[in-house]
């Protein structure tokens, strides 16, 4: 069994302790990197009187990345699924 890695990660100046399994690293700091960067950019663009205001900002455009990503991917896989039909019911005329 691996052992937790404690590690720090900062996000709106603020620092938070994790116990994570090794492999989970990389992955953590690198998000953390991305919402930094993403709260940079939104304190840039508008004037933002809270750093919650800017974390709710950040969570809201996260998860429409993640939903916009999963809208794609159910699209592409109805498209792809109705060639496959479409490709069995010639196969299928083929056959017989």
């Amino acid at each position: 069994m691996m052992d937790k890695l404690k590690i720090n990660i900062s996000i709106a100046d603020r620092v938070y302790p994790l116990n994570i399994d090794p492999s989970k690293e990389e992955g953590l700091r690198k998000a953390a990197k991305s919402i930094q960067e993403m709260i940079t950019q939104l304190e840039k663009s508008y004037a933002v009187r809270d750093k919650q205001d800017v974390l709710a900002m950040c969570a809201l455009q996260f998860a429409a990345r993640s939903e916009q990503k999963n809208i794609d991917s159910d699209a592409h896989g109805s498209e792809a699924l109705e060639r496959l039909q479409v490709l069995d019911q010639l196969l299928q005329q083929h056959i017989s």
